[in-house]
């Protein structure tokens, strides 16, 4: 993880380079400027990364006043801790007043400088979280919210994005913890409901006799135990998006008053003599393949086709292992705000070790298990023995390969080709590009032929297939069945 930047602006050089001294002795990384407006360009460009300003108040040119107004203008959450030589109490008071976080009077000892700083970067830390929570209690979150670098999520952003264009029905499918329901968020904060209601049911946590009554409502008295009336997730999420996760378990009598809901606009609450008006997008989510469960006569194939208009599908987290550095930095300034810790970091063993594991329960286990290791970590970077459930699994980290540096790394660079030239294929390649004329063959027959041949040579192990391919489970067995595939050697269709 990357060392916090902190922005040194001052005329005087060698104010400029104790304060950078002491800021690097600290573990941080360090810029200086010599006046206001070079401090200004570097703390507004991206590239520089700047998190935190020191400023000098007094300094020829643009004073350090009109510095920290215009900072403001650039960067309003840069957290600015003003440096003067003059304590009184007006200046004080002004420099607050104009956005500042702290307060130091020169000389500037080394320890308070270092205390300012993580104290505003903690408070920045915080502030961010609560604008977070905000964004999603409001459903106002956007997909700049999201950690999405890695190639296979590119694919995803692209389609949500033009999934929240319009009403159209979404269905996501994914593994479990891969971050459905954040996709779900960021469609309807990206479309025309944004700050409308955004409702979550989870189809497969509520009771079976009580699925009709939680999706649709019911009338006091309806049944025993309906003590008052109750609207029903449909009617909460009017003018807004009713998220519907994990509907490949709603029961089928529930499934046939969801369809008419889709298909009429109205719900029936139980025990009502009439149906109500209700003006909903549709988000659905499973990890299960309804396709199969529409063969299997426990999933209706006409409400599958309702809800499958717009499949988007999410990697799991082994296909996008270039995104854990970011996620791994995200989940630790997200725990230190929530927890009060003051975890700075990751080692780079850790990481390693973080990079090269399998992640069955994905982003979700990977959330937790940062979660714990920022409670077990006694020191300020994570460890890999605040990793015990994972170090325990994996092999030496001296073995590991190394994870890629998030903010260096070329997002969906092309792996390298082999020697042969461009459009051209080894010669042991199993798979031909060309016919027997020489002319490429089409995308459709290469592509099948790639999969079939990786089913083969896996052995009908899918979930080694899908990760080397870098698709998605749902992705390949739709097209293990739109090619009429070979899988007679399947051995995990799970």
């Amino acid at each position: 993880m990357m060392a916090k930047t902190v922005l040194v602006i001052d005329d005087d050089p060698t104010q400029r380079r104790l304060l950078q001294a002491a800021v690097e002795k600290a573990g941080f990384a360090c810029r200086t400027a010599p006046d206001g407006e070079t401090g200004i360009a570097v703390a507004a460009d991206a590239k520089d990364g700047v998190d935190v300003v020191l400023l000098d108040l007094t300094m020829p040119g643009l004073s350090g006043m009109d510095t920290l107004e215009r900072l403001a203008t650039k960067r309003a959450d840069l957290p600015v801790i003003m440096l003067t030589a003059t304590s009184g109490i007006d200046t004080i008071v002004q420099s607050m007043r104009r956005g500042a976080v702290d307060f130091i009077v020169k000389p500037a000892n080394p320890e308070r400088v270092v205390v300012s700083i993580r104290n505003a970067l903690k408070m920045q830390s915080l502030s961010g979280e609560v604008k977070r929570l905000s964004r999603k209690a409001e459903g106002g979150m956007s997909f700049s919210d999201m950690i999405a670098s890695a190639a296979p999520m590119r694919q995803v952003i692209r389609l949500a994005e033009r999934a929240a264009a319009s009403d159209i029905p979404v269905l996501i499918l994914g593994e479990s913890g891969v971050g459905k329901e954040v996709v779900a968020r960021c469609i309807q904060g990206a479309s025309a409901r944004v700050g409308k209601p955004f409702v979550t049911v989870n189809c497969g946590a509520i009771p079976e006799n009580l699925v009709e009554s939680i999706l649709f409502g019911h009338e006091k008295g309806a049944f025993t135990g309906a003590v008052s009336k109750s609207p029903g997730k449909f009617v909460e999420a009017d003018g807004g998006t009713l998220f519907l996760d994990e509907v490949g378990e709603l029961p089928l009598d529930a499934q046939v008053k969801l369809l008419r809901a889709l298909q009429e606009g109205e719900v029936d609450a139980v025990g009502s003599r009439r149906p109500t008006k209700v003006d909903v997008r549709i988000i659905s989510a499973t990890n299960r393949d309804l396709a199969a469960q529409v063969a299997d006569g426990t999933f209706r194939e006409d409400l599958y086709y309702r809800l499958n208009v717009f499949p988007v599908d999410m990697p799991s987290l082994r296909e996008r292992r270039d995104d854990i550095p970011a996620l791994v930095e995200h989940f630790i300034t997200r725990f230190n705000a929530s927890e009060g810790a003051k975890v700075s970091g990751i080692a780079d063993d850790t990481l390693k070790l973080l990079y090269a594991f399998d992640w069955p329960g994905n982003v979700r286990q990977l959330e937790n298990a940062v979660f714990r290791a920022v409670v077990l970590c006694e020191g300020d970077q994570l460890q890999p023995q605040d990793f015990p459930q994972i170090s325990g699994q994996m092999p030496d980290v001296s073995t590991l390969p190394s994870a890629p540096v998030a903010a260096n790394a070329v997002p969906g660079a092309p792996a390298a080709a082999n020697d042969a030239g461009p459009g051209t294929v080894a010669a042991s390649s199993p798979v031909a590009i060309t016919d027997e004329h020489g002319d490429l063959r089409s995308l459709t027959d290469v592509e099948r032929d790639i999969l079939q041949y990786a089913i083969d040579y896996y052995d009908g192990h899918m979930s080694e297939v899908s990760r080397r391919l870098g698709i998605g489970r749902s992705t390949l067995y739709r097209k293990v069945r739109e090619y009429d595939l070979d899988v007679r050697n399947e051995r995990e269709a799970g």
